[in-house]
């Protein structure tokens, strides 16, 4: 168990005690050996880097990589001093270039068995200590290409763990302890919003993105971060598949006739769907896709990609889509 660290609401304050390097991890079944704490974080994934900012470790990050979107607004300041490697995955040789003592990642497709900046081994070879968000391999298979199977459901203790755990890589649990507690307070003020105002078990489709508009959609699988939130509104994902984002046809989509579909926001322009307005002018358009019933009855929500990422964006998730289905008449 790691020690505790908490401001308690009376203004009370339990101390832990320091991190005691060399300090031993076992993330995402390798065993990590961290010797001190980090002074130069390359960050792959925007939700990893969110993280680092919010324990106050800005000064401590020497590149940044994958963003889906705009900063949170909180850390827009510090994050305007950090560098940018790449919107999207960053060269082996550009994280490299920044003299990185530690990496963290937040998929392990970008640092794992088929990573698409480097294997885990290709930095530890270098002495590079590397930490991925064990919401991205806790209860997931990721031995194949692709955005991995969920063999359990994702929940956001562990976000909470990977709080908790930077805490104890750079010595500042007390600060990650208040974060994560901080976090699950919101996430629960979150739920109990929708209390009393069950959804009806409203069948929902969460479209991420598509290769082709035309052709199947990249859409949120029974076990990941969207699956979440809709659980924990009570809503019901029509898609069953324990993939994180399967790739579902419009006619198997047509067939569940969603009373509401949840569009994902991003800036990242790798497909073309990754546009809203792509999306909404396909909705509004395809033959298919047009004769839903969300479509009909313009039951269409867009949520920013943080939402359904492994961070700090969750919780809002959470709060937009219950604000949303109220909106909209869908809860009582």
């Amino acid at each position: 168990m790691l020690a505790a660290a908490l401001l308690l609401p009376s203004g009370g304050t339990v101390h832990a005690e320091p991190t005691h390097y060399p300090l031993a991890l076992e993330n995402c079944g390798a065993s990590v050996t961290i010797k001190q704490a980090p002074r130069r974080v390359v960050s792959i994934g925007q939700t990893q880097t969110e993280i680092l900012y919010a324990l106050g470790l800005a000064n401590r990050v020497v590149g940044t990589a994958v963003w889906f979107g705009p900063v949170a607004e909180p850390y827009e300041a510090v994050n305007a001093g950090v560098k940018r490697l790449a919107d999207n995955a960053p060269s082996f040789e550009a994280v490299l270039g920044e003299v990185p003592d530690l990496v963290t990642a937040t998929f392990a497709w970008h640092i794992g068995p088929h990573g698409a900046v480097a294997r885990r081994e290709q930095f530890s070879g270098l002495g590079v200590p590397v930490y991925v968000s064990p919401a991205d391999c806790v209860g997931k298979d990721n031995s194949a290409p692709g955005d991995g199977v969920r063999t359990r459901p994702f929940t956001m203790d562990l976000v909470y763990r990977n709080i908790r755990e930077l805490g104890q890589v750079f010595d500042v649990l007390p600060r990650a302890e208040t974060l994560a507690t901080e976090l699950k307070a919101r996430e629960d003020a979150a739920i109990a919003s929708m209390a009393g105002r069950p959804a009806r078990d409203l069948p929902v489709v969460v479209w991420f993105s598509s290769r082709d508009v035309k052709g199947d959609a990249f859409v949120a699988g029974a076990k990941g971060v969207p699956a979440y939130i809709l659980d924990k509104l009570g809503v019901h994902n029509v898609i069953a598949s324990d993939e994180e984002w399967p790739l579902v046809g419009w006619e198997s989509i047509a067939a569940a006739d969603p009373a509401v579909i949840v569009l994902v926001r991003m800036d990242r322009r790798l497909f073309p769907a990754d546009d809203v307005a792509v999306k909404l002018d396909f909705l509004r358009t395809d033959p298919v896709a047009r004769r839903l019933t969300a479509v009909r009855e313009n039951r269409i929500v867009v949520m920013d990609a943080a939402a359904t990422r492994p961070g700090l964006g969750t919780i809002d998730g959470i709060m937009a889509l219950a604000t949303n289905l109220k909106a909209l008449g869908l809860a009582r």
